[in-house]
């Protein structure tokens, strides 16, 4: 298949270009660096933060449930800057795409689950505007991957077909969700095989 009329790259952000912004290895080391119960920050963690994900409650409401259900020895603020410290940059695949994308001839989009208070912090910090000309967070759209309706809609803003778009994610799960949607879908594995995969593309749409 050409890809002559393709459109749109859709691309998660935690995994590929960042970390994860609250993901279960950085909740283990808060656990450890602040002394907290992990299993049961981790319990509350899973029953709650969907939640956050989809925009329902802040970031407040959120460590209001799962760490500042009693006393503490710190304060919420250095929990909350300890949280934004565990976003960095993965290698080589954030400024390579950065420059990429200013001759590749494609509009990008972000389709991501992140709570509002990280999404903000991580599109400012790691200036994402750089590399994508709109943002499909589920905090902003009260769904979150793998509801089908996140890919839906950002199909719906972007006014392109399934079969004008492709889909990076590092979880195959989120992948084959967009694969059922006929969305080309590729899972990232590493940044050369993504590479690869990105330049192929855009010599096919010269053709």
């Amino acid at each position: 298949m050409k890809y002559t009329d393709l459109k749109i790259l859709f691309f998660d952000i935690g995994g590929i270009l960042l970390s994860n912004g609250w993901g279960h290895e950085s909740r283990q080391k808060a656990a450890k660096k602040f002394g907290l119960d992990y299993a049961e920050v981790n319990a509350l963690h899973n029953f709650i933060f969907n939640v956050y994900e989809i925009g329902s409650i802040t970031l407040d409401d959120y460590l209001d449930t799962v760490i500042f259900n009693q006393p503490r020895d710190f304060v919420r603020e250095d929990f909350k800057e300890y949280i934004y410290s565990q976003s960095v940059e993965l290698p080589d695949m954030l400024q390579w795409l950065k420059e990429w994308k200013k001759t590749c001839g494609f509009r990008i989009i972000s389709i991501n689950n992140e709570g509002k208070e990280l999404n903000d912090y991580r599109v400012k910090k790691f200036k994402l505007h750089e590399c994508f000309d709109a943002f499909i967070s589920s905090c902003e759209v009260n769904m979150r991957k793998p509801d089908p309706g996140i890919f839906k809609l950002a199909m719906g803003i972007a006014q392109a077909a399934p079969n004008q778009c492709v889909y990076f994610d590092d979880r195959i799960m989120f992948v084959k969700t967009a694969q059922k949607l006929g969305i080309r879908a590729y899972q990232h594995v590493d940044f050369e095989s993504t590479k690869k995969i990105l330049n192929d593309l855009k010599k096919e749409n010269l053709q």
